[in-house]
């Protein structure tokens, strides 16, 4: 009879595997409480609340804070609608190119973060579009409609088309249909795709070098704060609060999108 309990072995190589991955983080975390201002000592000299206070009282992290979070919050409002009205066109119709369409809609996401930030660099230059905030949103919305689209095309495909048609025989209009059958059964992954493109616009850095102009998101603020520092260890708080906002988006998708293997009307 085979044991169902991983072996030694297998348990210290995924163990080894995780602090690999998360070690530094967890460094950074650790020196974002150091007494040490100047230079990365080890193990920190002491430890202290004292950079917490620095960074709150910074105008500049707070005016890049805010910047992040408007940018992300619309780059998900339109990755939202974009990428559900995408799904739904590929899930729910069949037509010529369809297969070309759903791989050029996945396609940024996969090239090289600075392919697309030189792409969309020349094409604003050639629309003589002057770099903005919505430059930004623009450039972060061709990655973020992606997760959008994997998410509501998979739940989309598990939507039975019965649903939609029961309905619409009892009378329901197109709206109704969309309100009482088709939201409830994809609002999940609606919601957990936004979330994960909240969490992948608010730490972008290669796209939005090619993007910001003169603007400085929290990623890109941080890039500079490490290339001219003034204060080390505030650059490790904002890293910790940065680690957060992103996690928390990550963790909550996880938790909505896991036990939706079954939807309603799936099996009929």
């Amino acid at each position: 009879m085979r044991s169902e309990r991983a072996p030694l072995w297998l348990k210290v190589l995924a163990g080894g595997g995780l602090l690999f991955l998360h070690g530094p983080i967890l460094i950074v975390f650790l020196y974002a409480f150091s007494t040490e201002s100047k230079s990365f000592v080890w193990p920190p000299p002491g430890l202290t609340l004292h950079w917490f206070a620095r960074a709150w009282a910074r105008p500049d992290i707070w005016e890049a804070l805010g910047l992040s979070l408007r940018v992300a919050l619309m780059a998900t409002a339109v990755a939202l609608v974009l990428g559900t009205l995408c799904a739904a066109a590929v899930a729910r119709t069949r037509f010529f190119g369809r297969e070309a369409v759903s791989l050029l809609v996945v396609l940024p996401i996969a090239l090289p973060g600075i392919i697309t930030g030189i792409a969309l660099r020349s094409a604003f230059s050639l629309g003589d579009i002057p770099y903005s905030f919505w430059t930004i949103v623009l450039g972060h919305a061709t990655f973020c409609i992606v997760v959008v689209y994997n998410n509501a095309v998979a739940r989309f495909r598990r939507v039975s088309g019965n649903l939609i048609e029961a309905s619409m025989d009892l009378g329901a209009t197109y709206w109704q249909t969309l309100r009482f059958v088709i939201l409830p059964n994809i609002a999940t992954a609606l919601l957990a795709g936004g979330m994960l493109a909240f969490a992948l616009s608010f730490d972008e850095v290669i796209v939005t070098t090619f993007t910001a102009g003169q603007q400085a998101t929290l990623p890109i603020w941080m890039l500079e704060e490490l290339v001219r520092p003034r204060e080390r260890p505030v650059t490790n708080v904002v890293a910790l609060v940065v680690v957060l906002v992103t996690l928390l988006p990550i963790l909550g998708a996880y938790r909505l999108t896991r036990g939706t293997d079954t939807v309603a009307g799936s099996g009929k």
